[in-house]
Order: C-alpha cells, then structure tokens, then sequence
C-alpha cells in the first residue's frame, strides 16, 4: 500500500494554480510531505483512541477502530532484537527501521523457554520498588525505564547470561519513511525558463494507506499556507480537509 507522491503533488500545484496562490517548489513540498505525513499518522493514534472510547453499533465494514487498526498494522513490527548493549543493562532501540512508539518489551531469562514482559515504570519509582522485598526487579519480573529516546535501562542491572540483544526484544510502531519527490531540471525551450520534471529514479511514495491521498494533498496545502504565508490555501485546505475527515468517520 502506497500513496503517489506524484500524483499528490500535481494535485496539489493544481489547486494552488487554480486557486492563484502561488507555486510550491518541489523543495518545499518535500518539507511539507514529511510533516503532513507524520501528522497524518500520528491522528491515527488519537483518532484510535477516540474511537475506542465511542465504539457503538458497527457493521462488517464501517467499524471505525478496525478501519485505523487496519492504516496502522503496516507498521507493526513484533519482537525486533535490540540493536545493542551498554553498561551490561543499558539497551539501543532496534534500528532497522524508525521506531514511532514503543510497545512491548520482552527479556528471555536464561534456562527457560518462553519470554516474560518487561514492565516500563517511572525512573522516580524505581529507587523505591528496589527498596521493597515484594517490588523488587528481579530476572522473572524485569522492569525497564528510558535513559533516552532510544535507549531502555533494565533492572535487575545484572542477570544470569548477561543482557544480550538475542534475549531482550520489543514490539514497536516504525515511523513512515520519508517521503521524496524527486526530480531533474529541463530547459522549458530555447531562452524560456527550466522546469522541475519528475524522476521516478530515488523517489520516495508515501507509505500511508490510499485513501489519505485527498487528506495529504489538504494538509500540504495547508502547511504551505502557513509557511509561505498564503492564507488564502490555509482556508482552502482546512475546509476541504475536514470536509474529507467528516467523510471518512462517516463511512
């Protein structure tokens, strides 16, 4: 599943020429595609959430949480090793792919055959589960806190094997590759002006479901508005987006 970034693009320059606003370079909407792209998948999440929250009557293919679940699970990627160790219990995020947002965490103890979860727990809270015989971390009910955006520290800090990035895995969401138009400059024709041409060679699709075409074209349009300070594609592109997203809850 993949969305044109061509094909958004000439619909986006489209509006734009139609509505007289101005051209989008292609450098600028390549800087515009990564972040609509980013916004667009970053609602799946709370439109998720939301729709979780309101669930109701539903039919076999109206149901709303299924429908997001469906846009999402392209990105899933389940008990990815760890990409490496520090300091015995410090842990590097996999790296084969983005990671969007952390799921799971998995730790293999040494002797056994099957996988116990790794609880995240608040960094002010450890100091007083390891104080606390019952809380206590220990190798069958590891805990786990963030050092940084990608690095997980585990306790117990020392375990029977050693930490490894074979024992310790994760569950994660990969965060969308980012999007590229690319493309060469031509001669429009003797002592005209060189235009952009599309070069399929190196160009980057949008990996979001096909149904967000109309909703990235609105949202570029929109982030163009505000960055190139031409309000009047800020309006165009908020009506007509939440007229797209008022379709889509509706389906």
């Amino acid at each position: 599943m993949a969305v044109s970034i061509d094909t958004v693009y000439q619909k986006v320059l489209a509006i734009a020429n139609k509505e007289q606003r101005g051209y989008i370079t292609p450098i600028e909407f390549n800087l515009f595609a990564e972040q609509a792209q980013l916004d667009v998948f970053e609602n799946y999440f709370a439109d998720l959430d939301q729709a979780q929250l309101t669930k109701g009557v539903s039919t076999e293919y109206g149901d709303m949480v299924d429908t997001l679940a469906a846009k999402i699970a392209p990105f899933q990627q389940f008990k990815v090793a760890m990409s490496a160790v520090a300091n015995t219990n410090e842990l590097t995020l996999p790296t084969t792919t983005a990671v969007h947002r952390l799921g799971t965490v998995f730790f293999n103890q040494s002797g056994t055959t099957y996988d116990v979860e790794v609880e995240r727990i608040e960094i002010n809270d450890l100091h007083m589960m390891e104080r606390t015989a019952l809380l206590r971390p220990v190798e069958s009910r590891p805990v786990y806190v963030y050092k940084s955006n990608s690095v997980i520290k585990l306790f117990p800090a020392s375990v029977t094997g050693n930490y490894s990035t074979s024992n310790v895995t994760c569950n994660y969401i990969a965060k969308p590759t980012t999007p590229y138009w690319n493309y060469v400059v031509v001669p429009q024709s003797a002592g005209g002006n060189e235009y952009p041409l599309h070069d399929s060679t190196n160009t980057v699709n949008f990996e979001l479901h096909p149904s967000e075409e109309d909703t990235l074209v609105f949202k570029i349009l929109e982030l163009a508005g505000i960055l190139l300070n031409k309000p009047g594609l800020v309006g165009i592109a908020a009506g007509k987006d939440k007229d797209n997203r008022n379709v889509q809850i509706a389906q």
